[in-house]
Parts: C-alpha cells; sequence; structure tokens
C-alpha cells in the first residue's frame, strides 16, 4: 500500500492531486482547514478505493506538527509528502501596500511550514533511504511580481529549499521535487491581480504534476510558455524585468 500526505488538500491543486491518487491500494493522509471541503474531498477519494486519514491540525505550531510528523513516520516514513498548504495576498486594488499581519502569516504558512516539513521528514526518509517530498512553489519564484511581493518572495524560498534539500536527500535514495505551476483556476489565483495567461484548470495541473512526480524532476514546472516567459524574467537585467511586468500589466494598479 502507498502511503501519501498532502496539506492544502481542500485547496483546488491540493483537492485535485487527492482525487487524482485515490485508488484501490492507495493511504491518503489529508490536511486541511475548511473541514465540509476535506470531508467532500476525502468522500471522493474513498468513492474511489483509497483509504482516507483526514487531519486539521495547526501547521504552524512546531509541538502538535511535529508529533503528527511523528505519528505520520511509524512504523516508517510516507512513500510521498506533498507540503501544499499556502495562501496570498497582494498590495490591494489601490496600490497601498501589504498588511504586515498578512505578509507574516503568508511567512509562516508558505515558507516556514515548508521548511519544518522538509526538515523533519528530510532527516527520517534520509534514514529510512525512501520516500519522495514534492514542495509546491510558482512560477513567480522566477522574478517576484510587483503585485505579490511576499507571495513571490516565500515560493523563491521554497524554491531554494527544495533544490538544496535534493542535493542533500539524493545519496540517501529520498526524491525531491519543486512544482512551479503558472496560474491555475481557484479561489486563491481569480483574488490575485494581474492578468493570468495560459490558465489551466486543477484536474489538469494535478496530472502533470503527478507525471513529474513519477519521473522524480528537479523542477515541475508549467505552463511551457509562461514557464519560459518567466525563467527570462530571471536571466535578463532586473530592470528589463521590471519594465517587462509593468507593461504586462503586473505593476501598481493592475487588474
Amino acid at each position: 500500500m502507498t502511503r501519501i500526505v498532502i496539506t492544502g488538500a481542500t485547496g483546488a491543486i491540493g483537492s485535485a492531486l487527492a482525487q487524482h491518487y485515490a485508488a484501490p491500494g492507495q493511504h491518503l493522509t489529508l490536511h486541511g482547514r475548511q473541514q465540509d471541503v476535506l470531508e467532500q474531498v476525502a468522500g471522493a477519494c474513498r468513492n474511489q478505493g483509497a483509504e482516507v486519514l483526514l487531519s486539521q491540525i495547526d501547521l504552524n505550531d512546531d509541538a502538535v506538527l511535529f508529533g503528527w510528523l511523528e505519528s505520520l513516520c511509524e512504523p516508517t516514513p510516507p512513500d510521498l509528502v506533498i507540503v501544499n498548504a499556502g495562501m496570498n495576498i497582494n498590495i490591494g486594488e489601490n496600490g497601498e501596500g501589504e498588511s504586515w499581519d498578512d505578509a507574516s502569516r503568508l511567512i509562516d504558512i508558505n515558507l516556514r511550514v515548508p521548511m519544518a516539513m522538509g526538515n523533519f521528514l528530510g532527516k527520517r526518509m534520509r534514514e529510512a533511504g525512501s520516500g519522495q517530498l514534492v514542495f509546491m512553489s510558482s512560477l513567480a519564484a522566477y522574478h517576484g511580481l510587483p503585485v505579490t511581493p511576499s507571495y513571490s518572495a516565500s515560493k523563491a524560498g521554497v524554491k531554494a529549499y527544495g533544490e538544496a534539500l535534493r542535493g542533500w536527500l539524493a545519496p540517501s535514495g529520498v526524491g525531491v521535487s519543486v512544482v512551479m505551476p503558472g496560474y491555475v483556476s481557484s479561489k486563491m489565483c481569480h483574488e490575485m491581480p494581474g492578468p493570468k495567461p495560459f490558465l489551466w484548470e486543477p484536474p489538469k495541473a494535478a496530472r502533470r504534476i503527478a507525471t513529474g512526480i513519477a519521473r522524480n524532476q528537479a523542477r515541475i514546472s508549467f505552463p511551457f510558455p509562461l514557464n519560459f516567459g518567466c525563467w527570462w524574467l530571471a536571466v535578463l537585467p532586473a530592470s528589463i524585468s521590471q519594465r517587462l511586468l509593468q507593461w504586462l500589466d503586473y505593476g501598481e494598479g493592475a487588474h
């Protein structure tokens, strides 16, 4: 039986991934904040033959988080852990800037929690000589978007952390992948200001992510046109990249 853990399972990508993996012989542990949505996702997965456990622990509480992860590692670490929980904020309709309280909460869930989970599970998987960690970053990690500074920073941090863990854990037989999606249709996506080119539906994104996980790809980035463009934003001089983003309506006043 394959043991899979997914945080953020009530979000668009997380729920799509849960249902993608749901099948007889799969044991899913799904974590999410919205109990009603979590139950719906669990029901759909059970209907597809999977065994499902649910969790709503506070991921930001280290003692609670590490206790939960310890229980998931008995008797051995899970086969696959997808660290997907996250949030987004922006500078506001009038470009007034982000709330620092909101930015602090974002950094906690988007960056600190993935690092805590990677730190804990990486050691357990390394000792066991097996397992795979998957971190949810974003194409915004290549070059920060002016409309979402904190989100961009958090996803850049996740990208760097995941890539570093991959190098550390690979000799022990542990896989690490960093997922860098473009725009995937969701409440969080549609609340973000700015254009949303090459928008994908969650099931399509889940299939692409699962294919990359099966291949233990270092980066699972999509869709290609947007990935290619964002990669160039990281390569070009920053002054040119920032002009391009302004021209593409990702600056102050984006809608």
